[in-house]
């Protein structure tokens, strides 16, 4: 059976028989069925790259390939001198897309439209540009000027989703359609992915990682979608997993700067062994020290003590000495019989970490800033819309605001696992678009 389906494969992209959207599906549809499939389609683009006597039909059916490769620059040049139908055309506009070249592609796409392609699947196209090139309110009301049967295809569903969780202000809203995208096409990697990232943000891990596996079948797969993966898989100490991940961007994209950076960090953190069993621990350990003290029951003498200390979770607690406790103000042997009750409770006692004790960051000089810069340093980090893997650093580091970041040091935030160069330049660019830097720099 896979033979076969490896054969027609072959024979849909070198056949003289028709080649359209249904036939690109198929071969999309075989790849993500099996992956390995992938060989015969480069094997296919190789053989047609070989002839020298292409009719123009055969060219777009050798740009659609390269294409679906990622060899984006390839197939825009060869299929500008196919055959000018509604396909070529439609897919110089995706060409267009994958470079950001924006105006050129919604300049492809109504090329396309007026050559007779669907003229759903070009709006469709046309909404995702005004989306990227940030005009989402134009974006909806491309949209909300589509009627009929599309209204329910996956595809609008989730351009719909993705253009509400731009306009920000009603996520609900956006999570919803993706999940009715996935309803209607539960293979719909665009849906997946947004519905993963959403996940991914409030700490669903489990949920995040389902969904990503399930978008990372899907062909062409999205590189956010494998590098995603890629890092969750990292953090769960399965680096085979992460380093398939990387491949299958560099199978496409061999000097991708970033699968490969990320490639050689999972393929020397891979050959390191360790405890699992302890890891575990440690992993749980470290949820139970995060857990904030307004979680539980206090005297309000108790509350206001601790807040004055700086005591936010119990990790603060086990690094503090009954001594520095009792030595606060307004703090006697009834608040610290209720700490340690809490303490005993999760089988920690106060002190427990106290060699642990972080020695307090400098303070950051502001005075240099405006009022409105000022202000940003008590934003969350979140505002800085880091990449998953910057994020979860900054998770590891305890860091919550703007301000508390600027407080590090490079050189301290390349000491966190999984924290790179790569990571270090992002935080930098984030950081400099509101006129900010890192403590020294």
């Amino acid at each position: 059976m896979a033979e076969a389906h490896m054969l027609d494969l072959k024979e849909t992209l070198l056949s003289n028989a028709s080649f359209g959207p249904q036939e690109i599906y198929v071969i999309r549809q075989a790849i993500s069925d099996d992956f390995t499939h992938f060989t015969e389609l480069k094997e296919g683009v190789g053989l047609l790259e070989q002839d020298t006597d292409r009719t123009p039909a055969s060219q777009t059916r050798l740009g659609i390939g390269q294409f679906l490769l990622g060899r984006f620059q390839d197939a825009k040049q060869t299929l500008q001198s196919a055959d000018g139908g509604a396909l070529a055309q439609f897919y110089i506009g995706r060409c267009h897309f994958e470079h950001c070249d924006y105006a050129e592609a919604m300049a492809s796409f109504e090329a396309a439209k007026t050559a007779g392609y669907n003229a759903d699947e070009c709006n469709l196209a046309i909404a995702a540009v005004h989306r990227y090139m940030g005009n989402a309110e134009q974006a909806l009301a491309t949209l909300d000027n589509m009627f009929g049967p599309v209204e329910q295809s996956a595809e609008y569903l989730y351009q719909r989703g993705a253009t509400v969780a731009v306009l920000g202000g009603n996520l609900p809203e956006a999570v919803a359609l993706y999940e009715r995208a996935i309803q209607a096409n539960p293979q719909h990697a665009g849906a997946l992915f947004g519905l993963a990232v959403e996940n991914d943000r409030h700490g669903n891990d489990d949920t995040a990682l389902e969904l990503y596996e399930r978008a990372s079948k899907a062909f062409p797969t999205g590189v956010g979608v494998l590098i995603n993966l890629g890092l969750m898989s990292e953090d769960r100490n399965d680096f085979g997993k992460a380093q398939l991940c990387y491949k299958r961007i560099l199978d496409c994209y061999p000097d991708h700067p970033q699968a490969r950076l990320y490639m050689k960090d999972a393929s020397a953190s891979g050959n390191v062994l360790y405890d699992e069993e302890t890891q575990r621990r440690n992993d749980r350990l470290a949820q139970v020290l995060n857990i904030s003290v307004s979680n539980f029951e206090l005297s309000v003498r108790s509350r206001n003590c601790l807040t004055k200390m700086g005591i936010d979770t119990l990790g603060d607690l086990t690094r503090t000495s009954e001594a520095e406790l009792l030595a606060s103000k307004n703090f006697g042997e009834t608040s610290l019989y209720e700490i340690r009750e809490i303490l005993s409770s999760k089988g920690l006692t106060l002190g427990q970490f106290a060699h642990e004790k972080k020695t307090a960051d400098p303070p950051v000089d502001t005075s240099h800033l405006s009022p409105a810069e000022q202000a940003l340093l008590d934003r969350p980090i979140s505002d800085l819309n880091l990449s998953v893997r910057a994020r979860k650093c900054m998770v590891r580091l305890g860091l919550n605001t703007i301000g508390e970041l600027l407080r590090k040091t490079a050189d301290e935030l390349l000491e966190c696992k999984n924290f790179g160069v790569t990571s270090l330049v992002e935080i930098r660019e984030k950081l400099e678009q509101h006129n900010l830097t890192l403590r020294g720099e």
